[in-house]
């Protein structure tokens, strides 16, 4: 079964297409504010100021200050205020829930074949705030490499398989692609970790985590597990789609949903 999902600025008309989301895009012009943004992880709302972006109610954003990092919804928008600007924290970017490709089922994920849809790039977003200009990383990977078939070659502890394995069964891979032989995957624990890989010919090589452990790591673990299971999937409903492509993304349900669906105040939705 495959759903289309997408925002744009037309009405919906049944007789052009099912399956399909639509919203008002937002004007691009940046337009100062005062906002209120609510942040569930600390279950806090506090004020920010903008003079970046067009925000509205529900737009999910990142701030500085105390609260760097933490995602944020806009819960109150005003735009009639004189304030002391150095008494106030900035809205430094804004989340793009914007999402438009056809999408199937895949077990607990949704997964699409279509690189356009949600690209890492975007669904990393979702997690974390932009890197800053002053972030430097550096990463390197051995030749180990193993089969997909045989998961003892990732050479794991039994504490780590275990741990692993109940992020992977609590769906906390939110985000999984293969791009030609380039993996990433989003796993979330204490926080947002990114998962790099080569997939080629039912190998996986230069497997490395931002958690930046010396081992392979739950995470790791978590990510292979999801995708062991995606392709096996694939393969028996979807084989023709990934051959076609040499791409697909899978994205957890309620990830999905959370960003892409929850929150919006107009448009309509089909499956």
């Amino acid at each position: 079964m495959a759903f289309q999902i997408g925002f744009s600025a037309v009405k919906f008309d049944n007789s052009e297409t099912n399956d399909i989301y639509t919203a008002a895009e937002h004007p691009v012009q940046p337009r100062k504010s005062v906002v209120q943004v609510y942040f569930s992880k600390r279950n806090m709302t506090l004020s920010y100021y903008n003079d970046r972006f067009d925000l509205h109610q529900n737009d999910m954003v990142y701030v500085e200050g105390k609260l760097e990092g933490l995602l944020g919804r806009v819960v109150e928008v005003n735009y009639n205020f004189k304030i002391k600007v150095s008494d106030y924290k900035r809205v430094i970017s804004v989340v793009n829930t914007d999402v438009n490709g056809r999408f199937f089922m895949a077990g607990s994920h949704f997964v699409t074949f279509d690189s356009k849809a949600l690209p890492a790039e975007k669904a990393i977003t979702w997690f974390r705030a932009p890197y800053k200009e002053e972030d430097e990383f550096v990463s390197g990977s051995d030749d180990t490499a193993f089969c997909l078939d045989d998961l003892s070659g990732m050479k794991v502890s039994s504490v780590i398989a275990e741990h692993g394995g109940a992020y992977y069964r609590e769906n906390k891979v939110r985000y999984l692609s293969i791009d030609g032989t380039r993996g990433y995957a989003i796993v979330e624990g204490t926080q947002a970790y990114e998962v790099e890989f080569v997939y080629q010919n039912n190998q996986i090589s230069g497997l490395v985590c931002s958690c930046f452990c010396a081992y392979n790591c739950k995470h790791e673990f978590a990510a292979i597990l999801q995708l062991k299971e995606t392709l096996e999937i694939i393969s028996k409903d979807y084989a023709a789609e990934y051959e076609r492509s040499g791409y697909f993304a899978a994205v957890d349900k309620g990830t999905l949903f959370s960003f892409a669906v929850d929150g919006r105040k107009n448009g309509s939705f089909t499956l």
